[in-house]
């Protein structure tokens, strides 16, 4: 028995340490342009660990139920070397490849590599024979060098007696469930992930520390992480319609603002529809964002881009469209190259920072919004133990609100210009809030993020920031509550309101527009350039003529105009819901707009 888990727990701590020690030496074989200091590499190993210690119990399963058995019935050796054999493969093709295409990818290991394989005398082309020999020698001594470690291992113990092997058959039927959780990543609401290991604005450091087999396991998952090919129309007819509909430049822009540099928080209100407020008749739900729109700038023909949180940030940050089966978030490799209000501004001296209550691991957000120029990043391990466990989702709104609050008090100290992001997580289920006023949960959660976002604001007002700050207001997405489901018009209807005291003046813009319009529109008021961000529109220019909205979901498209809303389902080809006379031409502009994102996207390497 002691045989066994010793054999076990020195296999595991083996794959770890092959791991750690693949990270070092991508490093050294990836130095040159990348400046990087020991205190860098013990980073890099330390914010990695958590992929390779998950990794490790995958590669753990198989000597595991070998195990089992071998408690039972002998079994033979070649099993257990024929398992290291491949595994010690396996392991060598990943640290190579790895290791030899990310001077050429710039991005880690990934399931891209098997599309060359079609072609391999094209990807040959790139290298000369002795470039292909040597990576091929490393290859063969590496995987015999992991062989003979594994090797050295033996797992040859006799059962035992009948009493001792069910009591020992019990111990590890006990710890399927601690591996299943290890492998997962523990009990929060992600799971493990590659930007969980993200850390730092050095992308270098932050594709080191990626264990290059997990990144090409998880890449293999054609979900969230495939773009489909989209093909409804000529390509040309399609970049010239989709040209017309986004202006890379702004033209006479109407001013909503006193100053073209104020400091910016934009605040992403968890699944906050319009339909908890006036601008879809309940305006009781959410009273100080309503007094908000009507001091402020309220846009209030805004309709969202998609349904999930992870595709909402992209389209509200990087302005750039949704997709029906694909989460944009999820690839590190193509997110990172996306254009970014916190990269726009970084670039003009302002800090970055960004906040979130929950795992921020969560669907790649992390790598994310590192990617897109956030330099600093709070989230719910930076807060104590109790304030975690404030709310199902982590730190509380009301927590999260105060942070912010002292996060603007230290900029303005600092006397340098700050956008802050933030995304609240208390108005999502199970609707955990301290505050009742309504009998109806659902409800009773927006009011509370409502009191937070009021509090906020009336604080802020007694401050000598608010002079000079732009607080913008919109939802990731909206939800289902209700008779509102996915195909009700007003489903995806959300409120975007500008206020704080660098508005100049109250306004009600009616022009619809979406989400993604956020970073154009901004850029625009700050005399900045907005060129990069093709899919993104300047609702205050005078170049803004093609005034739809475009709205995907689960494999389907849902466009908006002034003379009505369309449903096109991919899935079935066919339109399921076509108002107003123009429906066959809004849904020819939303395939347009689909079919120029995903070769944009597919593109971006």
């Amino acid at each position: 028995m002691k045989q066994r888990i010793r054999y076990l727990l020195r296999f595991y701590l083996l794959t770890v340490t092959v791991f750690i020690a693949a990270k070092v030496g991508f490093m050294l074989f990836n130095h040159e342009g990348h400046d990087y200091t020991l205190a860098d590499v013990w980073q890099v190993i330390w914010h990695g660990l958590s992929l390779d210690l998950s990794t490790s119990l995958y590669l753990l399963a198989v000597p595991f139920l070998l195990t089992i058995v071998s408690v039972w019935v002998k079994v033979p050796r070649w099993l257990f070397y024929g398992y290291n054999a491949i595994i010690g493969l396996a392991m060598a093709l990943a640290f190579v490849a790895d290791t030899s295409l990310y001077p050429f990818w710039g991005f880690k290991l990934d399931a891209s590599c098997l599309q060359y394989l079609d072609t391999p005398t094209e990807a040959m082309a790139s290298v000369s024979a002795g470039y292909l020999v040597l990576r091929g020698v490393a290859i063969v001594a590496l995987a015999a060098l992991v062989f003979g470690l594994y090797g050295k291992m033996e797992n040859s113990e006799r059962g035992g007696g009948f009493g001792l092997r069910l009591l020992e058959t019990l111990l590890y039927l006990l710890l399927i469930p601690v591996i299943i959780i290890g492998i997962r990543g523990g009990l929060d609401e992600s799971t493990t992930n590659v930007g969980q290991v993200y850390y730092s604005q050095n992308q270098f450091l932050n594709h080191s520390a990626v264990n290059p087999v997990f990144s090409f396991l998880s890449s293999m998952e054609k979900t969230a992480t495939y773009v489909p090919d989209y093909q409804f129309m000529d390509d040309e007819a399609c970049e010239q319609l989709v040209d017309s509909l986004y202006p890379t430049e702004s033209i006479h822009v109407d001013t909503l603002l006193n100053t073209s540099r104020p400091n910016v928080v934009v605040i992403l209100m968890e699944s906050c529809g319009a339909i908890f407020t006036g601008l879809e008749g309940r305006a009781d739900v959410m009273p100080r964002l309503e007094q908000l729109m009507q001091e402020g700038v309220s846009f209030d023909s805004c309709y969202a881009n998609s349904w999930r949180t992870d595709r909402g940030t992209v389209c509200t940050y990087s302005g750039y469209p949704s997709f029906p089966v694909s989460s944009v978030m999820k690839m590190p490799s193509k997110s990172r190259l996306l254009p970014g209000l916190a990269k726009s501004l970084t670039a003009e001296g302002y800090a970055t920072s960004y906040f979130y209550g929950g795992d921020i691991n969560f669907t790649n957000m992390r790598s994310y919004l590192i990617g897109t120029g956030f330099q600093q990043l709070t989230w719910k391990k930076d807060f104590t133990a109790d304030e975690q466990k404030s709310a199902e989702w982590g730190v509380r709104d009301d927590i999260m609100f105060s942070a912010v609050s002292r996060q603007i008090a230290d900029n303005d100290a600092k006397q340098q210009p700050f956008f802050i992001g933030f995304s609240t997580l208390s108005s999502h289920e199970p609707w955990d809030v301290p505050l009742k006023k309504f009998d109806d949960e659902v409800l009773n959660a927006f009011y509370y993020l409502d009191h937070c976002i009021g509090t906020f604001v009336d604080a802020l007002r007694k401050t000598p920031s608010w002079e000079n700050l732009l607080v913008v207001l919109l939802p990731d997405h909206g939800i289902d509550y209700k008779e509102v489901g996915a195909e009700d018009p007003r489903h995806d209807h959300i409120p975007m309101v500008w206020t704080g005291g660098a508005v100049k003046a109250p306004r009600r813009i009616k022009s619809v527009c979406n989400q993604t319009d956020l970073p154009a529109t901004l850029l625009g008021q700050m005399n900045m350039s907005h060129a990069d961000y093709r899919y993104s529109r300047d609702v205050m220019s005078s170049n803004y003529t093609h005034r739809v909205a475009v709205h995907t979901y689960n494999n389907g498209i849902i466009m908006v105009d002034s003379t009505g809303r369309t449903m096109f389902d991919l899935t079935s080809n066919r339109m399921i819901q076509g108002e107003g006379p123009d429906a066959e031409r809004l849904i020819h502009i939303g395939k347009a707009v689909l079919q120029s994102a995903a070769k944009d996207l597919k593109m971006r390497n």
